[in-house]
């Protein structure tokens, strides 16, 4: 019987006064209570033994530390893929065959379990697998197995991309929390129907969606 993985997660996040544009003014409370709810849900994976944080905000760092995140300053300062790969090297440089995996800071209504589906599917795997957002253009969550580099190709349409770079594409159903990354109000919406965690709850209460 094959054991299963236990995972690090590396989430990204930039500046909060720089994320979420299209948010308009709300954006900064909003990333935060985004992260914060995403990583209060990781960490209550079993699957899961560490979240890492890469981030430059103070703010965030305080507040996801909080939580039990590790935070891990954004030495490249070179954008989301190259701190992605940062945060996996830091990672790697103490559990060498580690499971590591890529996870958007925007997933509010994360569910634990959905998550722990995906990585059991992608503990499958002898490489890269990744699982596309709810618009099955970008993607959510992009994990490699022990001895295998992350080479993360998020932003735009990095379903394609990260299917051309030869990770195997997760097709599970019933795991909407973990596609359902926002964007744009619209998305948003959809993230609160499906239920977010009690930060994003708390955060949008007063807004009109």
């Amino acid at each position: 019987m094959r054991s299963q993985r236990v995972w690090d997660l590396v989430i990204p996040l930039k500046p909060l006064v720089l994320a979420k544009s299209r948010l308009g003014d709300l954006r900064p409370g909003l990333a935060l209570a985004f992260a914060q709810d995403t990583v209060a849900a990781a960490l209550a994976c079993a699957a899961v033994r560490g979240v890492h944080v890469v981030t430059d905000d103070a703010l965030a760092a305080a507040e996801l530390s909080a939580l039990g995140a590790r935070i891990v300053p954004d030495a490249p300062a070179a954008g989301l893929n190259a701190a992605l790969a940062h945060g996996a090297r830091v990672v790697r440089a103490e559990r060498a065959l580690g499971a590591v995996a890529a996870l958007n800071a925007d997933l509010p209504a994360l569910r634990p379990a959905e998550l722990a589906a995906v990585l059991e599917a992608a503990s499958a795997e002898a490489g890269r697998a990744f699982l596309a957002d709810a618009a099955g253009v970008g993607t959510t969550l992009l994990a490699t197995a022990p001895g295998t580099e992350l080479r993360p190709a998020f932003g735009g349409p990095s379903r394609a991309r990260h299917r051309a770079s030869g990770a195997r594409e997760i097709t599970l159903s019933g795991v909407d929390s973990v596609r359902r990354d926002v964007d744009t109000a619209s998305d948003l919406r959809a993230a609160l129907a499906l239920g977010v965690g009690p930060h994003t709850a708390r955060a949008t209460a007063a807004l009109q969606l």
